[in-house]
């Protein structure tokens, strides 16, 4: 048996074997190690703490700049969703074009793009109605802001994690008739994050930024909105690049504009062209950078979405 396969049988303090001790337990920060018992675990950290936070470290970067781009599909053309930085109601942080590209039905909780709303709504028109049933379940549209919230709450019940989000979104403003309550908007806000939703984890980055119902903390903002980048998504990606590059971490900031530019986010690409044009990225990094936020802008483009950017 070689040195690596001993360090995962035998505990890192005292030695013993699997067989004498029975299953050990990995540190959960390094992986490096296991150990038999917590107290071996605690009267081995001053030799490990040193080691084990490197490697976390180096597990958590692996983890922050890891491609994640799975773009979710709109149900009814089976494109991938166009970038949306105008679905959440925190404040936004970037020079961003601000503008909602989807929109979430409380009916069926699904996130439909706004090109398929748009070819509904003219399908409605030319038959001289009013705005006909959702694209997608058929169910009708809602009446009130009292109906839209029990619409939400439903989907709660099943965990939709957008939902929490939408819920939450309506207390940080106010909205269809909820009371502005930042403490129930971070509440539900949490839950939604851990529930999978991008957007909420972005939301909380902002409000840590503009101190929306918080106290202002740079440190808890890139927190979440790290959060926020391992699950996928885009903006906050690109303001962890914007962080990096004011704190003087160009490498980092660069690895962060790449895999948004990537994911279609053009101010992402404008930073990493200008990276470029300092020495900061290759050709190589900025070519391939340039092609993939192309292929990804070509995957999301339609005639009715083009409609509603020309609208807006």
């Amino acid at each position: 048996m070689d040195d690596a396969d001993s360090l995962t049988t035998t505990c890192a303090n005292c030695g013993k074997g699997e067989e004498s001790t029975g299953d050990l337990k990995a540190c959960t920060a390094c992986k490096l190690v296991k150990y038999c018992n917590r107290d071996c675990q605690i009267a081995h950290r001053p030799l490990h703490k040193k080691a084990c936070k490197k490697r976390a470290a180096e597990l958590y970067d692996e983890a922050l700049f890891r491609d994640h781009q799975t773009p979710d599909d709109c149900p009814i053309c089976f494109l991938p969703l166009p970038l949306d930085f105008g679905r959440n109601a925190a404040p936004q942080t970037t020079g961003i074009e601000i503008h909602a590209q989807t929109t979430f039905q409380s009916c069926c909780g699904k996130i439909i793009c706004c090109g398929c709303i748009y070819a509904m709504c003219q399908e409605d028109r030319e038959r001289g109605g009013e705005r006909g049933p959702c694209a997608f379940c058929r169910a009708p549209m809602v009446t009130s802001a009292a109906e839209e919230i029990q619409r939400i709450k439903r989907l709660m019940e099943g965990n939709n994690a957008v939902a929490f989000n939408q819920l939450a979104n309506t207390y940080w403003t106010g909205n269809l008739g909820m009371p502005q309550d930042y403490e129930k908007a971070i509440e539900l806000t949490i839950r939604a994050g851990e529930l999978g939703c991008q957007e909420a984890y972005c939301n909380l980055g902002n409000a840590y930024v503009t101190g929306r119902g918080v106290e202002m903390d740079k440190k808890k903002a890139k927190h979440y909105y790290e959060l926020a980048a391992m699950n996928g998504s885009v903006l906050p990606r690109h303001n962890l690049g914007i962080m990096e590059l004011k704190a003087g971490n160009i490498a980092r900031a660069n690895k962060h504009f790449i895999l948004s530019a990537n994911a279609g986010c053009k101010d992402s690409l404008d930073w990493v062209r200008k990276s470029f044009m300092n020495n900061f990225v290759t050709k190589d990094e900025y070519a391939n950078t340039l092609r993939a936020y192309q292929q990804r802008h070509h995957e999301m483009k339609s005639n009715d979405r083009d409609k509603v950017g020309a609208f807006y």
